[in-house]
């Protein structure tokens, strides 16, 4: 099988099982360079060359999470496309435990002020009050806010799952003037050329105003839902409640944000003092 026809067959059966565009994307490019690497793609999993593969990547400086999405793909192809079940048994990199980028409250309203533009301000300021990633904070659609009751339905969110949020009464008029007298499946954040706003525009958006308000920590769009998290365990809200908002599978995946927000260790006083 030539290796274009193996690749539109992983992306079917990709497709087939629901995995979400970016998967798919991240799954044929590192396909496509493994399968380049071994040139003869067999059945059987040769484990000492899969290793040299990874190994290779880790000697030109490559993260861990790369390399383990490298890993995941091929056992995936093995698994799934050839349906052989040779175990293979291969470690994940170890990952680097980074505690999340988190900006301040005062941050926070600094960065919604200074944007001039009502509906970049919206975008901004509901992002982090209601814990959106970029993906979801674009995809919105005017039919899953829920204005009376201050809740956003979100659908296919990561991982195709669904989950309710909340959002902020004070950006309720905001947005009920932007979504006015539009249609029910139109995006909330609707681009001047029709459809969404780009994942990189939502990102700029932010940028921009972080350096509009002098903020030197290195922090991303997503700062705002690390933000979001971090300040709801500040206000004393349950981790499983926060779990729930995020969308998160796993509650060890949320409480990374209990040691940014650990008042025990806030309180105890540096030897210095």
């Amino acid at each position: 099988m030539k290796l274009e026809e193996l690749l539109k067959r992983i992306e079917n059966e990709l497709k087939l099982r629901n995995y979400s565009r970016k998967t798919i994307k991240s799954y044929l490019i590192c396909l496509a360079d493994y399968f380049r690497y071994i040139k003869n793609v067999v059945k059987d999993p040769d484990i000492g060359l899969i290793k040299r593969y990874l190994l290779e990547k880790q000697d030109r400086g490559q993260a861990s999470q790369t390399i383990n999405l490298y890993l995941n793909a091929i056992k995936y192809f093995y698994r799934e496309i050839f349906k052989n079940n040779v175990p293979l048994d291969i470690k994940f990199a170890k990952t680097a435990s980074k505690l999340p980028v988190v900006l301040s409250k005062k941050e926070i309203e600094k960065i919604i002020d200074s944007i001039s533009n009502k509906k970049h301000m919206l975008l901004i300021a509901l992002s982090y009050g209601a814990g959106f990633r970029v993906s979801e904070a674009i995809n919105l659609k005017i039919k899953d806010v829920n204005l009376a009751e201050l809740t956003i339905h979100l659908k296919g969110a990561k991982g195709n799952k669904d989950r309710l949020t909340i959002f902020p009464e004070r950006v309720k008029a905001g947005l009920a003037e932007i979504m006015a007298l539009r249609d029910k499946n139109d995006f909330v954040f609707a681009s001047e050329r029709g459809g969404h706003l780009t994942e990189r525009s939502a990102q700029m958006v932010f940028e921009n105003a972080l350096k509009r308000c002098h903020i030197n920590k290195e922090a991303t769009f997503h700062s705002l839902r690390h933000s979001f998290a971090t300040h709801l365990l500040e206000n004393g809200v349950d981790v499983r409640y926060v779990q729930e908002l995020l969308g998160h599978a796993n509650i060890r995946t949320t409480q990374i944000y209990t040691k940014v927000t650990n008042p025990s260790l806030k309180k105890i006083k540096s030897p210095l003092e």
